[in-house]
């Protein structure tokens, strides 16, 4: 078996989330699916163009990342490397999960709540403005509650917490009306619990299930996507964003966060010169129902 160059965005052991912004890699070499040996690199603020180089110097073949935007995804393949985004906590966990094929990569689109610091208000001057395919909430990668793993340690404990999980589940609205299931697609939603790929009220249910076990939860707004926030309503000069002379109203587009990463949000108005976007997720501030099964615990 050929040997593995593995490199982590690293901060204080923990798998650091912001891979254009990280000062400091950790190095691993491994072979047979084991760890052979360590070290680190330091980046000197380099961007996402220049760390991609850096790292393809020194043999790295592939990325074990959190948040990643679509620049960094594209300076990463010119290069030759592969990338896992998606991942969180103690970064040799992370490099031994993805030896063992445990790791899901979640892509450079992640749609979960955003967080303090993310705000899209907060964008320069260079905005691109890309259309997005309208989609319910299973069209998104993972499916209902599927989110990139940009947090860390959960706040709930269980037996499954840290498994790779398979579940069956259909979400509904207060009133009823069912807005995703993943029986109606036919395949069970494989996450690994605890690792922040799911809504936190979902994940939490699913930690203390047994297999072949089905359960009703209501889930609060705090526990699903959050409250709406105000602020994630913004108005931007259309001059300032590349394509934004096609976009219409009611459409769903991606502009890109501080970090570089691509962040969904609606457009709400436009007129001649700007356009008001809402960066809030189309379930903020909603509550939710989940039927959830669980149909199987894979490690």
């Amino acid at each position: 078996m050929s040997i593995k160059r593995i490199a982590v965005p690293y901060d204080n052991g923990e798998v650091f989330q912001h891979f254009g912004h990280t000062e400091t890699f950790k190095l691993y070499k491994a072979e047979d699916g084991k760890i052979l040996s360590s070290e680190l690199l330091e980046t000197n603020g380099s961007g996402h163009g220049a760390l991609a180089a850096l790292l393809a110097e020194r043999g790295v073949n592939a990325l074990i990342c959190g948040g990643i935007g679509g620049g960094a995804v594209a300076a990463l393949e010119e290069q030759g490397i592969e990338y896992c985004a998606g991942a969180s906590g103690n970064a040799d966990e992370a490099v031994a999960a993805y030896l063992r094929g445990e790791l899901v990569n979640t892509g450079a689109n992640c749609d979960h709540h955003h967080e303090e610091g993310h705000s899209c208000h907060d964008h320069g001057e260079e905005h691109n403005c890309g259309g997005h395919e309208e989609g319910g909430c299973g069209a998104h990668a993972g499916g209902c509650g599927s989110c990139g793993g940009c947090h860390g340690k959960p706040k709930f404990e269980g037996k499954n917490v840290g498994k790779t999980v398979r579940t069956h589940y259909r979400g509904t609205f207060n009133d009823g009306t069912q807005f995703d299931s993943s029986y109606d697609r036919g395949e069970p939603l494989e996450f690994v619990c605890g690792a922040g790929m799911m809504i936190s009220g979902f994940d939490a249910a699913v930690a203390t299930m047994e297999v072949g076990q089905t359960v009703e939860v209501h889930l609060m707004p705090e526990e699903a996507y959050g409250e709406k926030n105000p602020d994630a309503i913004f108005t931007l000069d259309i001059a300032q964003l590349p394509g934004a002379e096609a976009v219409s109203v009611g459409q769903q587009v991606y502009l890109q966060d501080p970090y570089g990463q691509p962040v969904p949000v609606l457009v709400l108005a436009k007129d001649e010169k700007t356009i008001t976007f809402d960066a809030n997720h189309e379930m903020a501030g909603k509550e939710l129902n989940f039927t959830i099964e669980l149909v199987e615990v894979l490690d």
